[in-house]
């Protein structure tokens, strides 16, 4: 099982996770979960819209099929971890994260896809590092959970990053500084509610 971040990943993200943010996820385990359940879901739903509408890149189509299936897997795991601790599974409102940054993917193609793509690798290389910061403060049970997602929340990361590489028709280092900023920006800007990419905290 991994343990430990992957340089690289640490390297990719433009800050850790404040610490006032993860003081809030103990102080809202509850939220933590539910809100956790949501986002292996959205991410699933996120895979499956990018394989019909690029239905025509096969590396694309293979890659998320597989990461769909491991997303649906991951809530299935966390709302079984839910219904053991009796927290009933609901809707909640989304954070602002993904919308500060979706904000700024192109309109045209291939740009749209190739931004889409990054976004996709920031958004699941944060979900791996927030796991990872979280796992020594909570119960041994949670915990083992969190550290069983990162590998697969590591290559998640590294699939997405891929295929920008191989959709691209330029260089994506570009756009990859440019999202850094925005990605950056969304974890420290303050928010209101608690949520699992929520920025710090408010």
């Amino acid at each position: 099982m991994t343990t430990e971040l992957a340089p690289e990943l640490i390297e990719f993200l433009p800050c850790p996770t404040p610490k006032a943010w993860i003081e809030q996820a103990l102080e809202h385990q509850e939220l933590l979960l539910i809100d956790h359940a949501n986002c292996e879901k959205k991410a699933a739903g996120t895979a499956m819209t990018l394989m019909f509408r690029y239905a025509e890149k096969e590396q694309l189509q293979q890659k998320l099929s597989r990461l769909a299936r491991e997303e649906l897997r991951h809530f299935e795991q966390v709302t079984a971890l839910m219904k053991k601790r009796g927290i009933k599974y609901r809707q909640l409102s989304a954070s602002l994260y993904a919308q500060r940054l979706h904000q700024h993917i192109r309109s045209q193609e291939p740009e749209r896809l190739i931004d889409t793509l990054i976004v996709g690798a920031f958004i699941e290389a944060r979900s791996c590092e927030r796991f990872y910061q979280l796992a020594p403060y909570l119960d041994e049970e949670l915990a083992k959970f969190y550290r069983s997602l990162l590998k697969t929340e590591m290559r998640h990361y590294q699939d997405y990053l891929n295929m920008a590489e191989l959709y691209a028709k330029e260089p994506i280092e570009p756009r990859i500084a440019f999202f850094k900023e925005k990605e950056q920006e969304a974890i420290l800007t303050p928010d209101e509610k608690f949520r699992f990419h929520s920025g710090a905290a408010a």
